[in-house]
């Protein structure tokens, strides 16, 4: 009988460890959060209408952001697709994909969160072909990206106003695939 006490005793005991430790392991583990816990809409709301007054007046003609955008540390940042950006885009900038913003990816492509950042979007332009096809006007790109970037805590962000046109020549539009860039407009005299 005392091998098969020992053997008992010994599984009691396997039994008894293996049990502590699952019990530890379900202490240690956090009650998930309900889903809709990473997604605060009301925040999001909040922030939007607390910039209004804010975005309203970071808006720059063509003419100043042209200036800006030749300034050392200056960011002209296009948060539109990879696809679109390759077709097109204004010389000097950057792609970050909208979709793509996080923490890690802002901060490898723009630095310092007070570094000047400069945007614009499809809506920014009249032409309506690719890769600047218009959005409906309340849901142009511009808007989240702004609140985006500050809610990121990139506050020093200006925003091209109005819309132009990509054969502008105070534009600069270039494109990673020279085939599909358009031609310039020439001005007459």
């Amino acid at each position: 009988m005392g091998v098969k006490r020992n053997a008992i005793l010994g599984i009691l005991t396997i039994a008894a460890f293996v049990g502590c430790g699952l019990l530890a392991n379900a202490e240690a583990q956090e009650t998930p959060e309900p889903a809709d816990a990473l997604i605060d809409y009301d925040g999001f709301v909040g922030l939007s209408g607390e910039l209004a007054a804010y975005r309203q007046s970071r808006l720059v003609d063509l003419e100043t952001f042209n200036a800006m955008k030749a300034e050392p540390g200056t960011i002209l940042l296009d948060t539109r697709s990879a696809e679109a950006f390759h077709m097109g885009h204004i010389d000097g900038a950057v792609n970050v994909n909208f979709s793509d913003f996080t923490d890690a990816k802002l901060a490898a492509a723009l630095g310092d969160k007070a570094t000047r950042i400069l945007i614009y979007c499809n809506n920014n332009f009249s032409d309506n072909t690719a890769p600047v096809m218009l959005k409906r006007v309340e849901l142009a790109l511009n808007v989240p990206t702004f609140i985006n970037l500050y809610g990121y805590g990139y506050e020093n962000i200006y925003e091209l106003k109005g819309a132009h046109s990509i054969r502008d020549g105070d534009i600069h539009w270039v494109s990673d695939w020279p085939e599909l860039a358009p031609a310039p407009t020439v001005q007459q005299n």
